[in-house]
C-alpha cells in the first residue's frame, strides 16, 4: 500500500494532481470553501484556549492541493493576532503536490521582496495572510519547540494497513504474492508476522464481544505510531490535533479499497494507477495517544455534520447566500449538503437524481489536546 501510493518513481500521489472532478476522488475542501473556514474557526478557538501564544506551528499532514490551508488562512485573515502567530508547515512527500500547494497559497520567496536581498532570510511567504510556509517529507522534520496545531484531514485513511484473517492455525496476515504470470494475488502467511504484535495490541483495547465473531481484522501500525508522535509533541509544547476522516468508532474488519476516476476497482489491478484507502480505526487513535502521555486528552469521534454545525457552518452558508448569483447559490447549497448531509438533503431544490452524496455522517472528527487547555470546541 505504501509503495503503491508513495513510491518515489511510480507512486499514485507522487507525479500528478489526483484531486477534484478531473482527478480520482473529491475531498471536503474541494467541495466548499466553508470546510476550511470552519477548521480555521476550530484552530482559532484552540489558540485562544492555549493562551494566544505569539508563535505557533500550524502543521497540515497531507495537504492535497493546499485548498484547506488556503481557505483557513483566507477566512481567518481579519483576525491579525491569530494569523500573525502562525508558522505554516506542510507535510507532503509529493513534489507535484508541493508545487500545487505553493500556487494555491499564493507563495512568494521572501528574499525577492526584500530591499536588502543579500541579507534577506531566504524563506517562502504565503501572501494570503503573510505567513511563512515550509514543506517537509514527514512530521519528524517539522522544527519542534513551539506550541503546535496539527490538522490531519483525510490523511490517516491513506496510511498502510495490515489485514488479518482467522484460520485454523490462528490469526494469519493477508499478504501479496506474485504468480507465475507476474500478476498479484492474496495469500495467508504460514506463521505469525511482526505485524501480529500490532494486532494483539489492538485487541487489548477491544471488548471481548467485539472481536469474538470477527473473521477478519485490519490494523494500521503507521497510524498508531503517528498518533504517538503527535501526542508527544502536544504533551511537550501544548496545542492540539484535529483528525477528520471516514472510519469507524470500533474495530475495522475489512475496508481496504481502490478508487480510479471516481469508481471502485480491484485493489491488485495495475497498482499505482488507483488510490488506495481504508477506514480509520478511531479507538486505535484514542488509545495510542493516551498510551504515551498522561498530559493529553482525546475527544470524539463525533460526526462531521455535528462538528461543522456546532462551529457555525449554518450561519456561514446563510451569510454567503446573501450576496451571490443564482449559480453560486446552487453551488453553495450543493457543497453545504455534501459536507453535512447523509445522502438526503431535505431542502434540496435541484433534480432528484442529483441529490449530493453526504459526507456528514460517514466522516468523523476527533481532537487530541494538551490537558491544561481544557475541552476543545465543539466537544464540550
Amino acid at each position: 500500500m505504501e509503495e503503491v501510493l508513495t513510491n518515489p518513481k511510480a507512486g499514485f500521489y507522487i507525479n500528478r494532481d489526483v484531486f477534484g472532478a478531473q482527478g480520482d476522488f473529491i475531498t471536503s475542501p474541494e467541495v466548499s470553501q466553508m470546510f476550511g473556514e470552519m477548521v480555521g474557526v476550530w484552530a482559532m478557538c484552540l489558540w485562544e484556549q492555549m493562551g494566544q501564544p505569539k508563535d505557533v506551528n500550524l502543521v497540515e499532514l497531507g495537504p492535497g492541493r493546499g485548498t484547506l490551508m488556503a481557505d483557513l488562512l483566507h477566512g481567518a485573515s481579519k483576525f491579525k493576532n491569530f494569523t500573525e502567530s502562525l508558522h505554516v508547515h506542510m507535510v507532503e512527500c509529493s513534489p507535484a503536490l508541493q508545487q500545487l500547494q505553493r500556487k494555491t497559497l499564493k507563495c512568494i520567496d521572501k528574499a525577492d521582496t526584500s530591499e536588502n536581498a543579500e541579507n534577506a532570510e531566504s524563506s517562502v511567504i504565503s501572501t494570503l495572510a503573510g505567513n511563512p510556509v515550509s514543506w517537509h517529507a514527514s512530521l519528524e522534520q517539522v522544527p519542534s519547540g513551539l506550541p503546535t496545531i496539527i490538522i490531519a484531514h483525510e490523511f490517516y485513511d491513506a496510511l498502510p494497513v495490515h489485514q488479518f484473517q482467522k484460520a485454523s492455525r490462528g490469526w494469519c496476515e493477508k499478504m501479496v504474492d506474485v504468480q507465475e504470470d507476474s500478476s498479484f494475488r492474496f495469500v495467508l502467511s504460514p506463521q505469525p508476522t511482526p505485524s501480529n504484535l500490532y494486532l494483539l495490541k489492538r485487541f487489548k483495547w477491544a471488548a471481548p464481544e467485539e472481536i469474538a465473531n470477527l473473521e477478519q481484522v485490519e490494523v494500521c501500525p503507521k497510524g498508531m505510531d503517528l498518533t504517538q508522535k503527535i501526542s508527544k509533541i502536544i504533551s511537550a509544547y501544548g496545542g492540539g490535533a484535529l483528525i477528520i476522516d471516514y472510519g469507524l468508532n470500533g474495530v475495522v474488519s475489512e475496508s481496504l479499497q481502490a478508487i480510479r476516476k471516481h469508481k471502485f476497482v480491484d485493489i491488485l489491478d495495475d497498482p499505482g494507477s488507483a488510490d488506495l484507502s481504508a477506514y480509520v480505526d478511531f479507538p486505535a487513535i484514542k488509545y495510542s495517544a493516551e498510551e504515551v502521555s498522561e498530559d493529553v486528552s482525546v475527544y470524539g469521534p463525533m460526526m462531521q455534520s455535528q462538528f461543522l454545525s456546532a462551529l457555525g457552518i449554518n450561519f456561514r452558508v446563510e451569510a454567503l447566500l446573501q450576496n451571490c448569483t443564482d449559480e453560486q447559490a446552487e453551488s453553495l447549497r450543493t457543497g453545504y449538503w455534501r459536507l453535512v448531509g447523509d445522502g438526503e438533503a431535505p431542502f434540496w431544490e435541484g433534480p432528484d437524481d442529483q441529490v449530493p452524496i453526504g459526507m456528514g455522517t460517514r466522516y468523523l472528527a476527533m481532537a487530541i489536546v494538551n490537558k491544561k487547555q481544557g475541552v476543545p470546541v465543539p466537544f464540550q
